[in-house]
């Protein structure tokens, strides 16, 4: 990331790219710490290292060509070496970044990008594991831990997988622009000229998931990002397409494990 070219840009979870960075390959970022106002867009490039983003406070959402994953405050986004990705930042944005080919990134064998939780360890580490000014034999002692955690720590967070099939793209679309309301399958086999059947097989073949659950997870990615700039509970509940904001608070706790409200929080350990 750092020293790549960024700019501001407006619009929704998938930030469209108008023209590559003059260097698209960025072979080392190293470890240090940095800040992003809202809405800041890092354009397509890729990495010879793994790369890790702990995020602890604002939200980061990456892009590639199989999906958009989601990191928020106590959460960090695994990248793997030479995937082509696009960064899109919502809220004020401080980040910890890491990168390096060592085998606790290595050895969990990603082909695509992961998001998982930071713990208090982890959290502690990465800290201090950023601070450029630390002497290099504690940095390489730290990167030890690092790697150790790292390679049993479970996948988390929240990932929407991109469509390949047209008819399946035409329906994700269809429901992202208008996520207030609520299509029943059969309303959205219809307005997309597709069968019910189809659809339905659309989503778990390629999503593994039904449509209400693929629904779910469309509304709360949306949700974290208004709920990142700033937007009451009440407001995103009504924005996203939930009849109540209890509805939509159950709905985040039951997928993202905490409520709204706490989610808005950033890590108070920094």
């Amino acid at each position: 990331m750092g020293g790549l070219p960024v700019t501001a840009v407006k619009g929704g979870p998938h930030p469209h790219t108008d023209a590559l960075p003059p260097q698209p390959h960025r072979p080392h970022v190293g470890a240090r710490t940095e800040r992003y106002p809202a809405g800041i867009h890092i354009a397509l490039h890729w990495h010879d290292e793994y790369q890790l983003i702990y995020v602890s406070s604002g939200l980061m959402a990456i892009h590639t060509a199989r999906g958009t994953w989601v990191a928020s405050p106590g959460r960090a986004l695994i990248i793997p070496a030479g995937i082509e990705h696009e960064h899109r930042t919502y809220g004020d944005t401080l980040l910890h970044l890491f990168t390096s080919d060592g085998p606790g990134l290595l050895d969990r064998g990603a082909r695509a990008p992961e998001v998982i939780a930071v713990d208090a360890l982890v959290h502690e580490v990465l800290k201090a594991v950023t601070d450029e000014s630390l002497p290099a034999e504690e940095t390489d002692n730290l990167r030890r831990v690092l790697f150790d955690r790292i390679r049993r720590t479970p996948v988390t967070g929240l990932r929407l997988p991109a469509p390949r099939d047209p008819r399946l793209r035409a329906a994700c679309e269809l429901v992202q622009a208008n996520l207030e309301q609520a299509y029943s399958l059969p309303q959205l086999a219809r307005l997309t000229h597709a069968s019910e059947r189809t659809l339905a097989r659309l989503f778990k073949s390629e999503f593994g998931q039904t449509y209400p659950q693929w629904r779910t997870h469309a509304r709360l990615f949306h949700a974290m990002t208004r709920l990142a700039e700033g937007g009451s509970v009440s407001q995103v509940a009504l924005e996203c397409g939930w009849s109540t904001s209890s509805a939509f608070i159950d709905s985040f706790r039951r997928v993202m494990g905490q409520t709204p409200g706490s989610f808005r929080e950033p890590v108070n350990q920094l």
